[in-house]
């Protein structure tokens, strides 16, 4: 029985379950860190997740490892996707349900 038990061990893939959970915790990264990049620097930071994405891209191509490469490629369209989060939490904000910057908005007032 627990010789039966250990050989199905062995021959069960976690690759997936792996994927899986690291999957969720690099989208559930990203709803904070959309929040904290609006928070402080606004809709500019678009372009930080642009450039994330488009780096996690290339190194997801040119990485052999397979769990490597899609964990890097998950990363990539969580950063496309969050250029899209970013513009939707300007409106979150302004709609009151987050907290402006203060400070951020004293700069914005004073450009305009």
């Amino acid at each position: 029985m627990f010789l039966s038990v250990m050989s199905l061990l062995e021959t069960l893939h976690y690759e997936g379950l792996l994927v899986g959970a690291a999957t969720f915790l690099i989208i559930g990264l990203f709803h904070p860190l959309v929040i904290k990049a609006e928070y402080y620097w606004g809709v500019k930071s678009w372009w930080l997740f642009f450039i994330a994405g488009l780096l996690t891209l290339c190194l997801s191509l040119c990485l052999d490892a397979l769990i490597g490469s899609i964990l890097l490629g998950v990363t990539s369209f969580s950063c496309f996707w969050s250029i899209f989060e970013v513009f939707e939490q300007k409106k979150r904000v302004e709609r009151g349900w987050f907290p402006k910057n203060p400070s951020r908005m004293k700069k914005d007032n004073t450009q305009q």
